[in-house]
C-alpha cells in the first residue's frame, strides 16, 4: 500500500494537490516519495551526486486509508452533484486516478491476463505456488482444507492455485456464470478412489477477499465473477484512459453496506469471524498493514479463544513493542503479553517467502497405522532379568 502511495503521488500530482487542498489528505500524506518510482514521469532529471556522496535516505510519505479516502470522496462526489457544486469535477478525476494507481498496484503481470496458457516461470508467484502447496499436502484425513482471507484485490493466489491445479472456492458458483453463492464454502473436494497415502491432503482451499477483487462485477443485484481474460479489456481501457469509467467492484462505493457488495463483504467477514472462532485455530498474517480496523476488531477479539494461536509477520517490527513505526493495533496487542500471540520481524525475514521457508514440509501420519502399533504392542511386557541363568 505504501508503494502504490507513492507513485500516485507521483504519477498524479496535480490530484494529490487537489485532495491536499480539499483537506481530504494531510500534509504529511503529501510528500513525494524519494526516491522516484521506476514508472513516474521525470518532469526534471535529478542532478547527478558527486564522487563519494552517498544517496540521501528513502523518503515516504504517511499513508492513508485508501478506502476511506475513496469513500470520502464518493460521498462528496454525491454532495456536489447534488448541490451543482462544480468542485464534483476535479472530485471525480481524483477518483479515477486513485483507482488507477490502486489497478496498477493489483494487475501484476499483462501477460497473466491475456493468456490463460500464461508461462508461470518468472510470474513472481512462486512463494504463493509453495504456500498454497504446503497448506494443502499437510492436511490430515477427514481435515477441512485450509481457508486463506486476503484484503488484496489481485488475483495471485487463484493464479498460483490454477498453475498447480489446486481448486479455488471463493464463494461462486457457475462455469460461464459465475454468481455470489455463500453456501459454496459448505462445499468441498474429495478423492473417492483415494486408499492409503491418498487419502492424505486437500484438493482445494476457501479464499475470502475481504475487500473484493479486481473481477468482481454487478449485474442486477448479483455479484458475478468474471474470467480473467474477460474482465482485462475494461481494466486496461480504464487504465489508458479510453474508458471513462471502471464498472467492476475494486474500492467501496457510498453507504456500500445498502448494495449488493455489502452483502457479499458482510457475509466474508461472517465466514472469517466464525473461523476465528474455531477451537484449535490458527491465524497467521503475513503482508497485512493492519489498515483496515474492522479486521483488527475481530482479531482483537479473536484472542478470547482459549485455543486460538495467531502468528503475525511484520517486517517493521525491530523487537521494540512500544515503537512508533508499528501500527497501532499491534502495539495494543504487544501490551496484552498474549503467550498465543507471536511476532516474526526484522525487515526481510518476515516477508511471505519467509513464512513459506518457516513452514514445514507435509508429514504424514496415519492414525489407522497409529493405533493398529498401539494395540500391537504388549500391555505388560516381560521384565527384563538380570539372571542370564547361567549362574555364578
Amino acid at each position: 500500500m505504501k508503494a502504490m502511495w507513492s507513485e500516485f503521488l507521483w504519477m498524479s500530482p496535480a490530484e494529490a494537490a487537489w485532495l491536499g487542498a480539499n483537506s481530504l489528505i494531510s500534509a504529511a500524506e503529501r510528500v513525494t516519495a524519494l526516491p522516484r518510482p521506476a514508472n513516474a514521469p521525470i518532469v526534471v532529471p535529478p542532478p547527478p551526486l558527486p564522487p563519494g556522496v552517498a544517496p540521501p535516505p528513502p523518503l515516504l510519505p504517511a499513508t492513508p486509508n485508501i478506502e476511506v479516502l475513496a469513500d470520502k470522496l464518493e460521498i462528496a462526489i454525491i454532495e456536489w452533484e447534488r448541490q451543482g457544486n462544480a468542485l464534483a469535477t476535479p472530485a471525480k478525476g481524483a477518483r479515477a486516478a486513485l483507482l488507477k494507481a490502486v489497478l496498477r498496484a493489483a494487475k501484476l503481470k499483462d501477460e497473466l491476463w491475456s493468456s490463460p496458457a500464461a508461462d508461470i516461470a518468472g510470474d513472481g508467484l512462486d512463494a504463493h505456488r509453495s504456500l498454497l502447496q504446503k497448506l494443502t499436502s499437510a492436511r490430515q484425513p477427514g481435515q477441512a482444507p485450509p481457508w486463506i482471507f486476503t484484503t488484496n484485490y489481485d488475483l495471485a493466489i487463484e493464479w498460483a492455485a490454477e498453475s498447480v491445479d489446486i481448486q479455488v472456492i471463493n464463494g461462486f458458483l457457475g462455469v460461464h456464470n459465475r454468481r455470489f453463492s455463500p453456501q459454496s464454502f459448505d462445499l468441498g473436494l474429495r478423492n473417492i478412489q483415494a486408499r492409503g497415502e491418498a487419502r492424505f491432503g486437500a484438493y482445494n482451499i476457501y479464499l475470502a477477499k475481504l475487500h473484493g477483487s479486481l473481477t468482481w462485477k454487478e449485474f442486477e443485484h448479483d455479484l458475478f465473477e468474471v474470467p480473467a481474460s474477460q474482465a482485462w479489456p475494461d481494466l486496461k481501457g480504464f487504465l489508458d484512459g479510453v474508458k471513462p469509467d471502471l464498472g467492476y467492484r475494486v474500492l467501496p462505493r457510498a453507504a456500500k453496506y445498502l448494495q449488493t457488495i455489502g452483502y457479499v463483504l458482510g457475509e466474508l467477514f461472517r465466514r472469517f469471524a466464525e473461523f476465528l472462532a474455531r477451537p484449535q485455530a490458527a491465524l497467521v498474517i503475513a503482508g497485512y498493514g493492519f489498515g483496515d480496523e474492522h479486521i483488527n476488531r475481530l482479531i482483537r477479539s479473536a484472542l478470547l479463544n482459549p485455543t486460538l494461536q495467531v502468528v503475525i509477520y511484520l517486517p517493521e517490527f525491530m523487537g521494540d513493542p512500544t515503537s512508533v513505526a508499528l501500527p497501532p493495533t499491534v502495539r495494543r496487542l504487544l501490551a496484552l503479553q498474549n503467550p498465543r500471540l507471536t511476532i516474526v520481524g526484522g525487515g526481510p525475514d518476515a516477508y511471505l517467502s519467509k513464512l513459506v521457508e518457516h513452514l514445514p514440509n507435509p508429514v504424514i501420519f496415519d492414525e489407522n497405522l497409529s493405533d493398529l502399533e498401539r494395540r500391537l504392542r504388549p500391555r505388560h511386557p516381560d521384565p527384563i532379568d538380570d539372571d542370564d541363568g547361567l549362574g555364578d
